[in-house]
């Protein structure tokens, strides 16, 4: 997929907890405990990191390059005898993330899921959920794992979150509409009531994810308005 076809925001390395260039994410992670908050911007932002290669590739075989890069570095950090890049990022995962239960090979993982998107201008039925399920189911089992719990539905939560985004994401209408479907079926599956408050973060996102995986294809979600805001601020507050 051509930088032309997906819109990725980029993300931004800082002291910890590192920023992030998703604003609901940024506040997703406000929900975490504490002592959670480093690893797990650091995974989000990984994923960000990842996204906004896919954007950027003008190039699919430069695109592939980078990812392999990160994937080979991620899966390296499971050496602990070895010396980790001076790379900021790698670093904070390394220091946060793999502490927490967290492996490098799973963090390698998620390449799987964003080099898929390189393949074609615009991805297929088949390209779209392995999106979903090579990112986003990862993403969030490794998200709960580091959160301290992980419930039998937690990667279909999180393949309907990576759908849902891809399908806001994506310039073809009739993609958006096959991801947006995609998410919903993932989504259906998941039971956020029986979630612990520990998984707050997840299940915002799980949560905004149906409200934009709804939307016809015509329609783009509208991250930080007020109505948004307020949903976000109610169930961060009342879990429900």
């Amino acid at each position: 997929m051509r930088s032309s076809a997906i819109s990725t925001a980029a993300s931004t390395t800082t002291s910890e907890p590192p920023l992030l260039a998703d604003p609901e994410r940024m506040l997703a992670l406000s929900y975490a405990a504490a002592a959670r908050k480093p690893a797990l911007a650091a995974l989000w932002q990984l994923d960000e990191r990842m996204g906004a290669i896919v954007a950027a590739a003008r190039d699919p075989l430069i695109g592939s390059m980078r990812l392999v890069w990160w994937r080979d570095a991620l899966a390296d950090l499971d050496d602990r005898s070895a010396r980790v890049p001076a790379e900021p990022l790698l670093q904070a995962l390394s220091a946060a993330t793999l502490t927490a239960g967290v492996t490098g090979s799973d963090l390698a993982a998620l390449e799987e899921g964003w080099s898929v998107l390189l393949d074609e201008d615009t991805p297929n039925v088949a390209q779209i959920e392995t999106h979903g399920t090579g990112r986003g189911a990862p993403l969030f089992r490794m998200a709960a794992t580091l959160l301290g719990q992980v419930p039998d539905d937690i990667e279909a939560a999180g393949a309907g979150w990576a759908l849902a985004d891809l399908g806001h994401r994506l310039q073809s209408p009739e993609a958006r509409r096959t991801a947006r479907a995609a998410a919903s079926r993932h989504l259906a599956q998941v039971d956020l009531r029986a979630w612990p408050r520990s998984l707050r973060p997840l299940g915002l996102l799980t949560l905004l994810a149906r409200a934009d995986a709804a939307l016809p294809a015509d329609r783009l979600r509208r991250q930080g308005s007020p109505k948004r805001l307020f949903r976000s601020l109610a169930y961060g507050l009342l879990g429900r």
